[in-house]
């Protein structure tokens, strides 16, 4: 039996990064992935594939909507699914193949097969063909991702009952696509097929949608959208989801008036956030804890109940985001090697991907109000910026949040063209507690989006923005 360093189960961008960072530092790494292609949810049917689709979906609505404005005379353009989702696929099987290389050039062994523990030293490789490997870890990384969550009485057949798997691999617009949840997924994908020209309607249990970030992005989303053509139907608990033929109908109440609602669709998509995958796993007979929703409980220090088996990702505790997994499996990695990383989750940016994009760092303003912090606030609307309105994307804000008394920035909220780009520049800022003050006196080259985020800060600091 061999025996390595550290075992990494899952190749998704925490378990991959986590097995690039061992190896570079010099450890005998392995890593097991149960698909045939590695790079997990994000690389296969998640992060990448969805923004390959939402860049082709932007350029269709920009050829139909807005050519002329520019002065391009073209014919009216028509979608070629087929072309789009093998131009997405294509794209995958680049950064899948890149991964690939990455864990030869870094010497790391791959097997490929279902990984499960024997015990807390040794984990076997179940291969499609029933064959098993065993190989002996030293450490153990758990990086096993997540898969989308469901409702209770909603039988989800993958045909016309979707999860975002299948919503990345439809061979046609769908007429009506009927989404369950007001969340980054969902938003995401329902953008994608509105722009193609289908009727898309959001059902959500909450009053807000992407109800984890400032509540400022989630009423400003709601407006673009709608111009897009998306219906929402806020304060609605779905009640029931049946299929028949080439119809869904989802029946809601509303919460408010008391009323059911029907919906029929030819797709309906469940995006109700995700579950940690733990499945299998054999935590058992290693000794891990997890929970009854199958997180794995760590310490600060993302180490499980048993010292050297380490969990990362969407397996343990905070957001689920492929970056917050990246820095995850680096910091287990350097802690493995003697060195004190360090992990600020405050300052891990949340993103959504629609047109405008939204992003987000730091605090909201309602977690602000709840701890009672005094603050200061500065925007600076994307309708006021030369750059926008030199691409016609003026849609949108930069919201500023500061200390009252020191102005240091607390937490930075965008949505507008290129927002999952600039917010890099305020978690910057933060990391080095920069007050809203120094942003607004460096200089940013002009005319850029960038600009807008300086401004917001002038007027977070001292209320005197320069171009409003």
């Amino acid at each position: 039996m061999e025996q390595f360093d550290v075992v990494v189960i899952g190749s998704g961008p925490g378990g991959y990064i986590a097995a690039i960072r061992c190896a570079q530092l010099g450890m005998k790494t392995a890593i097991i992935e149960r698909y045939a292609t590695l790079g997990g949810t994000c690389l296969n049917v998640g992060c990448i594939p969805s923004k390959a689709l939402l860049d082709s979906s932007e350029h269709f609505h920009n050829a139909a909507h807005t050519f002329a404005e520019h002065g391009i005379d073209i014919p009216a353009p028509k979608v070629n699914m087929a072309q789009m989702i093998k131009r997405k696929s294509d794209v995958v099987k680049q950064t899948t193949a890149g991964v690939a290389f990455l864990m030869k050039k870094n010497k790391i062994t791959t097997y490929t097969g279902h990984g499960s523990f024997v015990n807390s030293t040794t984990v076997k490789i179940t291969a499609d063909d029933g064959n098993v490997t065993e190989i002996g870890a030293k450490n153990t990384i758990i990086a096993t991702g997540s898969k989308p969550s469901t409702l209770p009485g909603i039988t989800i057949d993958k045909k016309r009952i979707i999860t975002s798997t299948e919503a990345l691999e439809l061979q046609e617009v769908p007429k009506h696509l009927v989404i369950i949840g007001g969340g980054v997924i969902g938003l995401e994908l329902g953008s994608v097929y509105a722009r193609l020209g289908a009727k898309v309607s959001v059902v959500e249990f909450t009053n807000s949608i992407i109800g984890t970030m400032d509540g400022t992005m989630g009423s400003e989303l709601q407006k673009v959208l709608k111009k897009l053509g998306m219906t929402f139907y806020l304060g609605h608990k779905v009640t029931g989801v049946s299929s028949k033929g080439k119809t869904v109908t989802v029946t809601a109440e509303d919460l408010k008036k008391n009323e059911t609602i029907t919906l029929d669709g030819d797709y309906c998509l469940v995006s109700v956030g995700r579950r940690p995958y733990t499945d299998n796993l054999g935590l058992e007979n290693a000794g891990v804890k997890a929970d009854e929703r199958g997180r794995i409980a760590v310490d600060d220090h993302l180490r499980t109940n048993v010292p050297h088996i380490y969990a990362i990702g969407d397996v343990v505790r905070g957001a689920m985001l492929a970056h917050k997994a990246e820095e995850e499996g680096v910091y287990v990695a350097e802690q493995l090697a003697g060195q004190k990383p360090h992990v600020n989750y405050l300052l891990i940016p949340g993103v959504v991907y629609t047109w405008p994009e939204v992003a987000g760092v730091g605090y909201t303003e309602e977690q602000l109000k709840e701890s009672k912090r005094e603050y200061k606030t500065g925007s600076f609307p994307f309708k006021a910026s030369g750059r926008a309105r030199a691409s016609m994307d003026t849609d949108g804000l930069v919201k500023v949040l500061a200390d009252k008394q020191t102005d240091e920035i607390l937490g930075v909220h965008i949505i507008g063209p290129r927002a999952a780009d600039m917010i890099g520049e305020a978690v910057v800022a933060m990391e080095f507690r920069a007050s809203a003050e120094d942003v607004g006196r460096m200089s940013h080259a002009h005319p850029t989006f960038s600009e807008a985020l300086k401004e917001a800060c002038l007027d977070a600091s001292a209320k005197r923005p320069l171009n409003i």
